[in-house]
């Protein structure tokens, strides 16, 4: 076992970012990496190695300095309450960038607890933890669809992980990546976005359509949005930010920090649609 005290680059909170004071971690190989925050902020990772170290850095997005968005939206008119009282908050990533592309598949339209339940049997029946590109690619749509994932998914699950070097895409060009997984049918912007952000470990490319988006925007505007379109323009004033203010964004709204929304008036709009 190695330990490693590590400092964050700008505002960082572990608890907001893992949701969690005491994270730990299950790596390729039978490695593992665990954390906890300091009082002084820094990080005190324990790990079965120092490869494992390097890997927590990244998972627990430590080397990411997020000052510039802070300094940028924290007077935002829709985004600065969240901003200012999530402060540090960024999100955790996946070991392998096949894994968030499992993640963004399983999640897509889906409740999230039944998403994650689908995630940790396809992960079972691969027999790898975390999943690789090649474990995944043994498994048929047959497959995928007995483990849960609908027959449209599973063929996009399955197609994307054969045809696709995934792992390759974290040392690709930021516009190469992503359209690249923009041109693979069944692949939507909300799951560019969980790829680009928990797979990549970037922050340009939003949550466009993500669901509680949708609510947010029915409940600021009254009425129901067209899912992609319209989350699209409310997170383009972000410019290469979008990815973390979906991230804020999304916290926010939960925890009632988001100007003029709340989740009763979205029920109040989704059942008028729906009368």
């Amino acid at each position: 076992m190695v330990e490693a005290v590590l400092r964050a680059q700008g505002l960082y909170s572990l608890k907001l970012t893992a949701r969690t004071e005491a994270w730990k971690a299950q790596l390729s190989d039978g490695r593992w990496a665990e954390a906890r925050q300091l009082h002084d902020g820094s990080v005190l990772v324990r790990a079965s190695c120092e490869r494992s170290v390097d890997e927590a850095r990244f998972l627990l997005a430590l080397d990411d300095d997020t000052s510039e968005f802070h300094r940028r939206y924290a007077r935002d008119s829709l985004l600065g309450p969240s901003v200012r009282v999530l402060r540090g908050l960024r999100t955790t990533r996946t070991s392998t960038v096949t894994h968030a592309a499992l993640r963004a598949i399983c999640g897509q339209l889906i409740q999230s607890r039944r998403a994650r339940e689908i995630e940790r049997v396809v992960i079972r029946t691969c027999d790898e933890s975390p999943p690789t590109r090649e474990s995944l690619a043994r498994l048929s749509p047959a497959a995928l669809t007995g483990c849960g994932l609908a027959e449209s998914r599973a063929a996009t699950l399955a197609r994307l992980v054969r045809r696709v070097d995934l792992e390759s895409l974290k040392t690709s060009a930021a516009a190469t990546a992503l359209a690249r997984l923009h041109r693979e049918r069944g692949i939507g912007p909300w799951s560019v976005g969980v790829i680009a952000l928990q797979g990549l470990g970037r922050y340009d490319a939003g949550l466009v359509a993500d669901l509680s988006l949708v609510k947010l925007f029915a409940s600021l505007r009254g009425r129901w949005p067209d899912q992609t379109e319209e989350t699209a323009e409310l997170l383009a004033p972000y410019d290469e930010w979008q990815g973390l203010a979906s991230v804020f964004l999304l916290a926010g709204f939960a925890r009632g920090l988001v100007p003029g929304a709340s989740a009763d008036r979205a029920r109040l709009v989704r059942a008028r649609r729906a009368a």
